[in-house]
């Protein structure tokens, strides 16, 4: 069960990125994913360049987060800027295969900067413990879900009690009533992009603490992943992507506990469609009707 919170933890922090961008824009941002594996090789060369790889520590660690996030925070603020600034005037299909090109791009990018798959350095003791018959805890999943939800609460803090929070809220009900009302649509829009992009990259730093490995390809299933989690939740909805994210998880957790391990990713398109069949706005997303 604690491995299906940790896993949901992850995947709702991707999910969020799309989440937010999708109530901003109206965009799908394929590229988001990619922005996940490249925080995961940020985290690496920092803890190589920083010294942390060979004398690991807890402010090292969290120094090595807090560059990757910003990092990954001015990468997706790049990205908006350049590839879909200039097409927010454009239809919704321009805007998508725009996003499925810079997805493709870095992707590829990746795989030429990086190469293969990498291995992580340790970079926290890794220790289990039983508190109670049959309830094994692992400190990769106290952190990651200590973590998380020191980071969802921040956001919850930014979104509802903020100046910026306020803004975003309005840009998301109308970007041409908010520009009227004075609202900085598109530095609202940049700083959306970075918020999302940096929690992409908490959770790539998170993933490859647990797992010891980083990939090129990463994005792609983990970003995909995310996505479905923010479809279940209810994409645009900040609450449905936590839990559509978590839900997965425990889905994915009790599959492979009791089915099989190779059906996880098979349930997680399964709850998708069942989903968009039976409740097209996600489980805590609104259905609105559109006038053409």
């Amino acid at each position: 069960m604690l491995n299906g919170l940790s896993l949901g933890a992850i995947y709702a922090l991707i999910a969020l990125g799309y989440t937010m961008v999708y109530g901003t824009l109206q965009l799908i941002n394929f590229a988001h994913g990619e922005v996940y594996m490249i925080g995961a090789f940020a985290s690496l060369y920092l803890a190589r360049w920083t010294g942390v790889e060979e004398n690991p520590t807890l402010p090292g660690v969290a120094l090595v987060g807090l560059g990757a996030m910003i990092f990954c925070a001015a990468l997706g603020m790049t990205i908006e800027r350049v590839a879909y600034r200039p097409l927010r005037k454009s239809s919704r299909l321009n805007i998508l295969i725009t996003a499925i090109g810079v997805s493709l791009l870095l992707q590829n990018l990746g795989l030429m900067m990086f190469g293969a798959i990498q291995s992580f350095p340790t970079l926290l003791p890794e220790t289990q413990w039983e508190p109670l018959p049959g309830l094994h805890l692992r400190s990769t999943d106290v952190v990651t879900l200590s973590v998380t939800l020191v980071l969802m609460f921040g956001l919850h803090h930014l979104v509802e009690r903020t100046q910026f929070g306020r803004a975003m809220r309005a840009v998301s009900h109308s970007r041409d009533t908010a520009a009227m009302m004075g609202i900085p649509v598109d530095r609202v829009v940049s700083i959306t992009f970075a918020v999302g992009s940096a929690l992409a990259a908490a959770a790539a730093l998170l993933v490859a603490m647990d797992k010891h490995s980083i990939r090129p390809d990463m994005g792609a299933t983990g970003g995909l992943k995310a996505f479905v989690a923010a479809v279940l939740g209810g994409i645009g909805s900040i609450p449905g992507a936590v839990a559509g994210g978590f839900l997965l998880g425990l889905c994915e957790t009790l599959v492979s506990g009791y089915l099989a391990s190779t059906w996880r990713d098979a349930i997680a398109f399964g709850v998708l469609i069942f989903i968009l069949l039976f409740r097209p706005a996600g489980l805590l997303g609104r259905s609105t009707v559109e006038k053409v």
